[in-house]
């Protein structure tokens, strides 16, 4: 089931705006969602395919120090590691360059080129409606642009519930449902999905390590959120402007996590604002 932490301990929060968030003592905790059945959002489900086809994510920079085997396979400058010759780019270098170096020998090694992405979703009571909408169809589309990718993605409120972990590889179908079964309720707890992430984002290179955050900011439940987002290898912030908000702390997270901030007011901002922090 998915329950809600306890709200005590809670001190008066500041007003939204301020940067500070409302600091209380409550600790989240992960939960499952249930398996009730759920019919398709018809407009959930527009608005992901039409994110979807804006979205423009370019693929991560090569990885040339990943062990050979691992990767996909490309054509690089040769480095003393590898026998298999591309012959036709190798051709092409020695017609400019009749007395070749070594590096104009064209070699085809596996590198590395995945990276490791988890996306924070807050689907507290302050993102219902319109709001949970656009969430749940970021949701799937950038699961489908990412598929190449490992991608997990945390659902939160005061507590929060992983829908799928680095290395599952959940068809964006089912992530798009899973979120759709989550209602939205509660209070914001923006620490705790920051240390979960933190917690998952240790078992990979941090080169290509990145959280996304798309929320409201507003938080109010549980510990200060900024320590926690200063521990990511980075963290970017998708602040949704639609309705109450708190663009002081979003821009302080995204200044931590070594990210960028972009907002977005309607689904359509979404695939802009995706395709720039992955720029």
């Amino acid at each position: 089931m998915v329950t809600g932490g306890s709200r005590a301990g809670r001190r008066p929060a500041p007003r939204p705006g301020s940067g500070e968030p409302a600091i209380t003592d409550e600790q989240g905790k992960l939960t499952d969602v249930t398996d009730e059945q759920l019919t398709p959002d018809p407009e959930t489900l527009r608005r992901a395919r039409q994110i979807a086809t804006q979205l423009a994510v370019p693929r991560p920079r090569r990885d040339v120090t990943a062990r050979r085997g691992v990767g996909e396979l490309a054509s690089l400058r040769y480095r003393g590691g590898s026998d298999d010759i591309d012959l036709d780019k190798t051709v092409e270098r020695l017609i400019e360059h009749p007395l070749p170096d070594e590096d104009d020998i064209i070699v085809r090694e596996r590198v590395r080129t995945r990276r490791s992405v988890l996306l924070l979703v807050d689907v507290s009571g302050s993102m219902r409606g319109e709001r949970v909408r656009t969430a749940a169809a970021t949701v799937g589309a950038l699961a489908a642009e990412l598929s190449r990718d490992d991608l997990a993605v945390i659902a939160f409120w005061s507590d929060a519930a992983v829908l799928s972990r680095l290395g599952q590889h959940v068809p964006p179908q089912t992530l798009l449902d899973t979120m759709l079964r989550i209602p939205a309720k509660g209070l914001t707890n923006i620490a705790f999905p920051l240390q979960v992430a933190a917690r998952e984002l240790a078992r990979v290179p941090a080169r290509d390590a990145r959280a996304v955050l798309l929320s409201d900011c507003v938080h109010n439940a549980g510990p200060d959120p900024r320590p926690f987002a200063a521990r990511l290898p980075r963290l970017d912030v998708l602040l949704d402007t639609s309705g109450e908000q708190d663009p002081d702390l979003a821009r302080e997270l995204a200044r931590l996590g070594h990210g960028r901030l972009r907002r977005i007011r309607t689904y359509t901002d979404v695939a802009p604002a995706l395709s720039a922090v992955f720029a």
